[in-house]
C-alpha cells in the first residue's frame, strides 16, 4: 500500500449524514463505525460515528467522525489531514510534524491492531498518522 493523503472531517453529530450524502454524491464503497462499537456502547454517542470511510469511485478517500465525547467541536477546526499506509517513512513524517507541535496521541498500538497518532503541527494544522498493520 502506498502512503496516502486523505482529508478527515469532523462533524458535531451529523457524520452519518454527512458521509452518506457524499456517498451520493460520489459513489464508492461505504463503511462506518459506531462509538458503541468500540466500547461505548452504553453512552448518548453510542450510535454516533467514531469513524467513516468513503473510497470513492474517482479513487480517492474522504474520512470522517462525529466529535469524541469530551472533545470540543469548533466550526471552522472540522478538517484533519490523515496520513496512511504501511510505509515506515510514516514514523519519520510524525516525528518531523511533531517538532514544534503538540502530540494529541503519541504514534502507538491501538485496539484496531494498527499503530496511530495524531498531533497539531506549528502552524495549527492537525495531523492523524495510521500505519496500518504495525505494532
Amino acid at each position: 500500500m502506498a502512503t496516502r493523503l486523505n482529508p478527515y472531517l469532523r462533524f458535531d453529530g451529523s457524520a452519518r449524514e454527512a458521509m452518506e450524502f457524499y456517498h451520493s454524491v460520489f459513489g464508492g464503497e461505504l463503511r462506518m463505525n459506531t462509538f458503541g462499537e468500540f466500547g461505548l456502547q452504553d453512552t448518548p454517542q453510542a450510535e454516533q460515528i467514531m469513524h467513516a470511510q468513503l473510497e470513492t469511485d474517482a479513487g480517492y478517500t474522504i474520512m470522517a467522525s462525529d466529535t469524541p465525547p469530551g472533545m470540543g467541536y469548533h466550526p471552522g477546526d472540522t478538517i484533519t489531514v490523515s496520513l496512511s499506509g504501511d510505509d515506515e517513512v510514516l514514523r519519520e513524517y510524525f516525528t518531523k510534524l511533531a517538532e514544534g507541535g503538540k502530540v494529541g496521541t503519541p504514534l502507538e498500538k491501538q485496539m484496531w491492531g494498527d499503530e496511530y497518532g495524531d498531533l497539531t503541527d506549528r502552524f495549527g494544522v492537525r495531523w492523524l498518522v495510521n500505519l496500518v498493520g504495525q505494532g
